[in-house]
């Protein structure tokens, strides 16, 4: 499974009571499937999952993947704190035609996530996991920084497909695409161990630095933007690459990294998918928070 290009990673609608408003998710992935974005991911950061309980976690996997073009790489958020937990949603997520599982650092009882904790607990989901993992590190949100050296022991797993590094940090990137150029996939259609990111506003520097792609929480709102990125480096076209993630970098890092959901929500709503609002305790925007993006926005249409 191929994790080149740019992935959106779609938030989840809630109507005015706070419930799932499947009728507007079922309209926002058949507009992303018309994009030229090359998959969706279900269920990561950016779609609460954490705010979600199991019942309404698998009727949002259901409803996303029945609106999906086939065409699509789907990727399912299945990661939680126990094996049993995310192994039952690799489970669940594969019978439905999901092709990847994105598995997130547990980070309840950080002290004691050590190395070997961490690699035992992806090497016993891995070895049962219906579908390739994707490791997923993103310290911002869970205070646990997966280290290279781990990640360089996991890539070994036959399992385990890459990682999303959505720290932004490009040593670490450059350091991991290095410890594991070496490893090669026989009998799959892969590129050995692929490192896809999560930082919009450094993907060109990003893929520069070896990433095959990038998971973006930007491109929910803008994936046409996002992918114009990808495209131009695909093309060996440096100057519009630059260009490119230059038009973007400040809604980018305003919407994205500083207001949050929230602001990605309200940025969606105005490019034609609906947005809404988040689950409390995230608190919609500010009447100054909606002008700011909008003007942010006004030229990125997408």
């Amino acid at each position: 499974m191929l994790l080149n290009g740019i992935f959106a990673a779609i938030t989840t609608p809630f109507d005015a009571d706070g419930r799932l408003y499947l009728k507007k998710l079922e309209h926002n992935v058949d507009r992303y499937t018309g994009s030229p974005i090359s998959g969706l991911v279900v269920l990561g950061s950016t779609g609460e999952a954490v705010m979600l309980n199991g019942a309404e976690q698998r009727e949002l996997f259901r409803t996303a993947i029945a609106a999906a073009a086939p065409q699509k790489v789907m990727i399912a958020g299945c990661g939680h704190e126990s094996v049993q937990e995310t192994l039952e949603f690799c489970e669940y997520v594969a019978a439905l035609g999901y092709h990847v599982a994105l598995v997130r650092t547990p980070h309840y009882y950080r002290a004691q996530m050590t190395p070997a904790a961490m690699l035992n607990y992806f090497r016993t989901v891995a070895d049962r996991s219906p579908l390739p993992v994707l490791l997923y590190s993103f310290p911002q949100c869970t205070g646990y920084d997966l280290p290279v050296e781990v990640v360089a022991e996991l890539a070994e797993h036959r399992n385990i497909l890459g990682i999303k590094e959505s720290s932004g940090d490009l040593a670490k990137v450059e350091r991991m695409v290095q410890r594991t150029s070496h490893i090669e996939r026989e009998g799959r259609t892969t590129d050995g161990f692929q490192t896809v990111v999560g930082s919009g506003h450094k993907m060109h520097a990003l893929l520069n630095a070896g990433a095959v792609g990038g998971i973006l929480a930007f491109a929910a709102c803008a994936p046409t933007a996002c992918y114009e990125i990808y495209a131009a480096f695909n093309d060996h076209d440096p100057k519009l690459a630059a260009e490119k993630q230059q038009r973007i970098a400040a809604a980018c890092i305003r919407i994205v990294s500083e207001l949050g959901i929230a602001g990605v929500k309200y940025a969606s709503d105005l490019n034609g998918f609906y947005g809404g609002n988040p689950r409390l305790p995230l608190l919609p925007l500010t009447a100054a928070e909606r002008h700011e993006i909008e003007s942010l926005m006004a030229k990125l249409k997408s």
